[in-house]
């Protein structure tokens, strides 16, 4: 995304966090740029089988002739959308799940994240010309029709290039990559036919016109920013947005007349706020079908269905398991004498008690009885959790301090505590970009190496950390100036230089002209060694606390509108796939409830989920390493929310790794609401835990994340969404380079090249894929979790059953 003069994608936090008009990529767009996916079975093929091995889908596939005509399905979300349009900053899972199901997808990804040509809108897209211009001629079908009966064409593209070129900053919108490249979008010899033509060449165009928004939303910025929140007059896709009750809290999509495809078979579809911590009350009432739910919940769930398996009713489950579980007889028949005694005050308090007791036995019964019909459906999300080092300033400024970090840690150990008590594929990820499966996929963290205690302290001690270093007098000069470099061989390019120059950086480009990339890529991957970068460091200070986004337009600070994503914007971007991700509680299942929340002591270790076991303390060096008089202590901020318990549990597991080798931490905990605005987007941490999404078109979504921060000529810093603040010239030169390229295979390669120079930069270390996990009644078919794959709407319904035999469903 671009805006007029400024670097596409950027965002502006000076030193004191005051947000620049700097675009932006929405991570919650991220997540739903390709909004109407194809499901396919498992592939076979020999490209698949080079990827590697991805995560199965389980989402109940039921060819249409086995699905009812009619029925209602309620979907959770976690709060109604609060715009329509998926190019605002503040579009999140359910403004993309709307979308997905009444607008056109020209593009949609398969199981394994590849984009496939969506045949209900495209006959055929291809690129017809690459000289002097690259040009891709989509041809449409010609039944795709709008709403309102207006056919699908040129002048609905070239609205929403125009409003996401970036040209004019009237849009209000948070990404347009890819847009910002086109030149002229003009008519093919036909109205079905559309031509596009870039200015430079553009790898990811299949990411583009998903969603395809009409000339009536993209045609003005009264429209686009505003219009477009609350309503879609016009839509194309398999249902209609029906009424929105935002008092009631759901939003009813009705089966669309005009759908050209195969018709939907539900005949409507209830999106309904149902919040995180109140979903296994939900599904207990039988007001849900269909709902991402945390680990506990599925825990819930699996009693359930374990106790009706086993024969048991609702109320022998309750006496064996629910609230009376630790009612012996004996207790049971003091308590009724206590209720018939000869004291009166203390006989009703007794009396009170049992028929509180009783209820709540009748609503465990209940609840039970009511979780057999539903069964939890689960796959990986196509996002992982990464461990963030702030490279910015301290002693993670130091590539070696970083990497030794990274050294410290067992990846593999907190993959498996988290997905292997589900049953999931435990494997950390390999790579920053792509996930098992993926075609760009490719193991390359061999640049930093693995768990190894010895070596993560020989580089502390090789940066000047040692024990005893607390107690000594400042030297004269520091570690890693460029006296000690000097001496201590070219090993070590990724130490903090003198800002005025980056000695290993003018190398890389010095040998990047030569043509010797090969040799780069060795020196890159392998594991013990530094980089052969340098690294930029952006400065000493800080910045400080980023304040809310700025809001303007007409309506003022409530209007809802906003400018062009700034930095704390993308916080609330990101905190959005926090909260989605994260939600897939894998932690604990009392420590989910509000009132078992752990007072914030701000101390490593503090937390421990409620009921958890006391965890084996790791070895710990005898003394917390120092240098030049004052200790190694890392400020470790983590969300303190009933939704991130599993960060925090991970996190515990993170400082007892880095005890080991003499690295001590502070472990903060703070709300959910500021984790983001006022700590990772503002630099105000030096480690953290935080989920990113994968995509199809890393070349494009991922630049940002790891493009080089950079200083401003007003002193403030460009740092997109790198909250690492780690990046080199070269990574951002690969970058552009794969976005750049029309030939798939030097894409791939070049990206491969990027994740292994990520790696070896340490900024972020990738810790495990997330957790998908979806409630679903048990006749809920084509829906549960789709993994890369998003729904196909129109083949989500009820299986039949025997005695339905096709008649519409009451449901």
């Amino acid at each position: 995304m671009s805006q007029v003069g400024a670097p596409r994608g950027r965002t502006w936090a000076g030193p004191s966090g005051s947000p620049r008009s700097r675009t932006l990529r929405s991570v919650a767009t991220l997540t739903s740029v390709v909004l109407a996916v194809t499901v396919l079975a498992g592939c076979s093929s020999d490209e698949d089988a080079a990827a590697g091995p991805a995560a199965a889908q389980d989402n109940a596939p039921t060819a249409r002739g086995m699905v009812d005509d009619g029925g209602t399905l309620r979907w959770a979300v976690d709060a109604l959308p609060s715009t329509l349009n998926t190019f605002q900053a503040d579009a999140d899972a359910a403004t993309g799940r709307v979308a997905g199901a009444v607008l056109p997808a020209l593009y949609t990804l398969d199981e394994r994240g590849r984009p496939r040509l969506n045949p209900d809108y495209l006959e055929t897209a291809e690129v017809v010309e690459t000289e002097p211009r690259q040009v891709v001629l989509y041809k449409l079908n010609q039944q795709a029709v709008w709403s309102d009966g207006r056919e699908i064409g040129a002048a609905d593209f070239v609205a929403q290039w125009r409003a996401l070129s970036g040209r004019d900053t009237a849009y209000w919108t948070a990404r347009n990559a890819g847009y910002e490249r086109i030149e002229k979008i003009e008519k093919g010899k036909n109205d079905l036919e559309v031509r596009v033509t870039f200015a430079k060449p553009y790898a990811d165009w299949r990411s583009l016109f998903t969603p395809l928004y009409p000339k009536q939303v993209m045609g003005s910025p009264n429209s686009f920013n505003d219009g477009a929140r609350t309503t879609l007059k016009v839509t194309a896709g398999p249902f209609l947005l029906g009424k929105v009750d935002a008092k009631g809290g759901d939003l009813t999509l009705t089966r669309n007349p005009r759908w050209w495809g195969k018709p939907a078979k539900l005949d409507s579809l209830v999106l309904r706020a149902v919040p995180r911590a109140d979903r296994e009350a939900a599904l207990a009432a039988g007001k849900l079908d269909l709902a991402e739910v945390d680990r506990s919940t599925a825990e819930r769930i699996a009693l359930a269905l374990k106790d009706a398996r086993a024969g048991r009713s609702g109320a022998e489950a309750a006496r064996l398991h629910g609230p009376g579980a630790g009612i012996t007889p004996g207790k049971a028949l003091g308590s009724w004498a206590l209720a018939h005694g000869e004291d009166g005050k203390l006989a009703e308090e007794v009396r009170a008690a049992r028929a509180e007791n009783k209820a709540a036995v009748a609503r465990y019964a209940q609840a039970q009885t009511t979780l057999a019909g539903y069964v939890v459906r689960k796959s990986l999300e196509p996002a992982y959790t990464q461990l963030s080092l702030n490279g910015e300033s301290g002693p993670l400024a130091d590539e070696r301090v970083r990497r030794a970090v990274a050294r410290a840690i067992d990846r593999r150990e907190l993959a498996e505590s988290v997905l292997k008590p589900l049953g999931l594929p435990a494997h950390p990820p390999g790579s920053h970009l792509a996930l098992a499966g993926q075609a760009a996929y490719a193991d390359s963290s061999d640049a930093l190496g693995g768990q190894d205690t010895k070596e993560a302290r020989a580089l502390l001690a090789d940066a000047g950390w040692v024990p005893g270093g607390a107690r000594q007098k400042p030297a004269g000069t520091k570690a890693g100036s460029e006296a000690e470099k000097a001496g201590s061989g070219a090993g070590k390019t990724g130490e903090k230089a003198e800002k005025a120059e980056k000695p290993g950086e003018n190398a890389e480009k010095a040998s990047d002209k030569a043509g010797d990339a090969a040799k780069k890529e060795d020196a890159a991957k392998k594991a013990d060694t530094a980089s052969d970068e340098g690294l930029y460091i952006v400065g000493d200070d800080k910045p400080g606390e980023a304040p809310a986004a700025a809001r303007i337009g007409p309506g003022g600070p409530e209007s809802g509108t906003r400018v062009l994503a700034p930095a704390p914007a993308a916080a609330r971007e990101s905190a959005a796939l926090l909260a989605r991700a994260e939600a897939l509680d894998t932690g604990a299942r009392a420590a989910a409830r509000p009132g078992n929340a752990k007072p914030d002591k701000g101390v490593a270790g503090a937390y421990a989920p409620l009921g958890s076991a006391a965890p084996a303390v790791a070895p710990a060096v005898s003394e917390a390493l120092g240098k030049d008089g004052k200790a190694l202590s890392l400020r470790f901020v983590l969300p303190s929310g009933p939704g991130s318990e599993t960060l925090r549990a991970v996190g515990d597991r993170i400082v007892r790794m880095l005890d080991a080798v003499g690295i001590r931490t502070e472990v903060t905990k703070v709300s959910d609401e500021s984790f983001f605005k006022d700590h990772i987007a503002s630099g105000d941490y030096d480690l953290a835990l935080y989920s990113w999404p994968a995509s199809a078109f890393p070349a494009t979504d991922a630049r940002p994340i790891f493009a080089k921060p950079e200083p401003a000529s007003d002193g403030s810093l460009l740092v997109e969404q790198n909250y690492s603040r780690v990046g080199t010239d070269r990574i951002d030169q690969l970058f552009d380079q794969a976005a750049g390229t029309l030939d798939e295979e030097e894409a791939g390669e070049l990206i491969r090249q990027a994740d292994a120079r990520i790696w070896a930069a340490a900024g972020s270390i990738p810790l495990y894929q997330r957790p998908q996990l979806v409630a679903a009644r048990q006749d809920v078919v084509n829906a549960g979790a789709w993994g890369f794959a998003a729904p196909q709407y129109q083949d989500i319904g009820f299986k039949k059953s025997e005695t339905t035999k096709g008649s519409p469903s009451n449901r």
